[in-house]
């Protein structure tokens, strides 16, 4: 697994212009969750990687696992 401020940085990129609100309600996550993925304080469980993965329409092995 990638680190996670590797990680965190992906998921910021992904997001762009979309508010952390509105892909936390897309992903059926809080907004705070996915501020904490995002700043590298946690890493997702693998149900959340696929929810974000599905929503950004990629993979969880490109967002999260490769280096």
């Amino acid at each position: 697994m990638a680190d996670r401020k590797i990680i965190g940085e992906r998921l910021r990129e992904l997001r762009g212009d979309k508010t952390v609100v509105a892909v936390a309600s897309a992903c059926n996550i809080s907004p705070s969750a996915l501020s904490m993925y995002e700043n590298g304080e946690r890493i997702p469980r693998d149900e959340i990687k696929v929810r974000l993965a599905s929503f950004y329409n990629s993979t969880v092995q490109a967002i999260f696992f490769e280096v």
